[in-house]
């Protein structure tokens, strides 16, 4: 067996897919190593904890400003991590800091005007199935087509963007409560 090829199956042993890969072309190879690398798609820590700490906020910023240290302890996120994140935030207008003794953060809106996708936008997140650019025609895959799925990786992106579009915070709040009960 030559390097390249055992480099590879060494690489995809981690997956499940040895076997599989074992008896496919190259071409097959890079298709499926690079539908591999999408299906991992996941969301960063910075996405994750600011919709985390902005339901925590929702939760608590009906009666005074939230500190971000409350937020930090509450929901086990540092708080140089919070910092960096509620600045993004206050720049997209999505919270507003208030100073003093009792200062700390509040929603700018009401929870059910602030769906998911803004809080993604305004930390940079993006949610992503394919690594190609839309109007481009050359694939992910580095080949000067797309890959034969693209249109099924692309597909589940729109999925995934209308699901974040569609949930507001205050649906969070409300299963938080549900979920309590």
């Amino acid at each position: 067996m030559d390097e390249a090829v055992g480099t590879f199956i060494t690489t995809e042993r981690q997956n499940g897919s040895l076997f599989l890969l074992y008896k496919l072309d190259h071409f097959s190879r890079v298709c499926i190593k690079t539908h591999i690398l999408r299906v991992k798609m996941k969301l960063t820590s910075k996405g994750r904890y600011a919709v985390m700490a902005l339901v925590d906020l929702a939760r608590f910023d009906n009666i005074n400003p939230v500190s971000l240290r409350d937020i930090s302890l509450r929901q086990g996120i540092s708080l140089d991590f919070l910092e960096q994140i509620f600045s993004k935030l206050k720049k997209n207008q999505i919270v507003k800091s208030i100073r003093g003794n009792q200062g700390g953060y509040i929603l700018s809106k009401d929870p059910s005007e602030i769906k998911l996708t803004n809080i993604f936008n305004a930390v940079d997140e993006k949610v992503k199935t394919v690594q190609c650019k839309k109007e481009s025609k050359k694939g992910c895959n580095g080949k000067a087509t797309k890959c034969i799925t693209h249109n099924l990786w692309d597909e589940l992106e729109v999925h995934i963007n209308t699901f974040f579009e569609n949930k507001s915070l205050n649906d969070l709040l409300k299963n938080n409560k549900e979920n309590r009960v």
